[in-house]
C-alpha cells in the first residue's frame, strides 16, 4: 500500500486521512495541518522521510513562475531540507498542466465564455498554468498579485505585465517569510474582504481558495469560481454569497477529491519517478487514465 502525506502550513482543523484504491493501487493518504509553525512544519518532512511514498507542500508553495522563470521560496526550501530520500512535491507540476488544460477545456466545449467575459485570477505567479491559459483565451483580465500578495491596490491587466513585475519582484519576495504573503495557520480560517472593487469588476473570480475566501466579499453574485477543491462548509459559505457556480479543477481519485499537492504526491508515487524526472506527457497522461474533467456545482439547485 502506497502512503501520500501532505505537510500543511494551514489549520489542522482540515485534517484528513482516508484510504483510496486509485488507477489499481491502494492508497493511505493523509492531510496533517501544523497550524502555522514552521518547526513543525519542518520537523516533519525530516520524521516521515523515506516511510512514505511522496510528501506534500500544504498551504504554501515551493515556488512562484513567471513566464518560464521559476523562483523558490528560501524559507520553504530549508523547511523541507530533511526530506532526502521521499520526493517532495507542492503541486506545481499539475498547476503547468492540470490547471491550464481546465482553462482551456471549459472554453473549448462553452461551459465557460472567457472572450466576453471579466476575469479575476487572485494570483498569477501560484496559478501560472492559469494564468498563461486565460491569456490565451482572450476576455478582460484583472490579475491580483500586487494587491492580494503584497497589499497594494494596483490591478495587472495583462499577463506581460505579471511577467515584466514578477521579475523584478519575485527574487526578492521570495527570499522573505511566506507567511507574509499567503495566509497559514489561522489566518485560513479568518475573512478579510479586500479591494472589492476588484471582485465586483469580475464576472469569473479564479485562483487559489484561500486568497478567495480570506479576500471576497460577502457577495458575489451571479458569479462563477473557478478554484482547486474545497470542503463542505467553503461550499456552504459560497452558497451565502450568491455566486452562481463553482468549478473545481481536481479530479475524483477514488472516490475523493483532493488538493493540487496531494494530487502530485499519488501521481509521482503512482509513476514512481523524481518530480524534477515528470514531463508533461507524464501529468497529462495520469490525467486521461483518471479520466479526469473539471468539476461544475451549481450553486443555485
Amino acid at each position: 500500500m502506497k502512503r501520500v502525506v501532505s505537510i500543511s502550513l494551514g489549520s489542522s482543523t482540515r485534517n484528513k486521512k482516508q484510504e483510496a484504491t486509485i488507477l489499481g493501487e491502494e492508497f493511505v493518504i493523509e492531510r496533517i495541518g501544523t497550524d502555522g509553525d514552521g518547526e513543525k512544519f519542518a520537523a516533519m518532512f525530516t520524521e516521515l522521510d523515506g516511510r512514505v511514498d511522496a510528501l506534500g507542500v500544504g498551504g504554501a508553495d515551493i515556488y512562484l513562475v513567471v513566464g518560464q522563470k521559476k523562483y523558490a521560496f528560501t524559507q520553504v526550501l530549508k523547511w523541507i531540507s530533511g526530506a532526502k530520500k521521499t520526493p517532495v512535491v507542492d503541486g506545481s507540476g499539475l498547476k503547468h498542466t492540470l490547471e491550464r488544460e481546465t482553462i482551456m477545456r471549459l472554453n473549448n466545449e462553452g461551459i465557460v465564455d472567457f472572450k466576453n467575459s471579466t476575469t479575476l485570477l487572485v494570483s498569477a505567479v501560484d496559478r501560472f498554468g492559469m494564468a498563461q491559459a486565460l491569456s490565451d483565451c482572450g476576455g478582460k483580465l484583472i490579475f491580483g498579485d500586487l494587491a492580494f500578495g503584497i497589499g497594494i491596490p494596483i490591478a495587472m491587466r495583462s499577463y506581460s505585465q505579471v511577467r515584466l513585475l514578477g521579475s523584478i519582484i519575485l527574487p526578492i519576495v521570495t527570499k522573505l517569510p511566506i507567511q507574509w504573503f499567503y495566509p497559514t495557520g489561522k489566518q485560513q480560517e479568518e475573512r478579510k474582504p479586500k479591494y472589492p472593487k476588484f471582485f465586483e469588476e469580475a464576472d469569473i473570480i479564479a485562483g487559489d481558495w484561500h486568497y478567495i475566501r480570506r479576500y471576497g466579499p460577502d457577495r458575489m453574485d451571479g458569479k462563477t469560481i473557478i478554484t482547486q477543491t474545497v470542503r463542505k462548509a467553503d461550499l456552504d459559505w459560497l452558497r451565502t454569497t450568491g455566486a452562481a457556480r463553482l468549478i473545481t479543477t481536481t479530479p475524483e481519485m477514488g472516490g475523493e477529491t483532493f488538493a493540487t499537492n496531494v494530487m502530485e504526491g499519488v501521481i509521482v508515487a503512482l509513476a514512481g519517478k523524481k518530480p524534477s524526472e515528470m514531463t508533461e506527457a507524464d501529468y497529462l497522461d495520469a490525467l486521461k487514465r483518471l479520466n479526469w474533467a473539471p468539476n461544475v456545482v451549481d450553486l443555485k439547485a
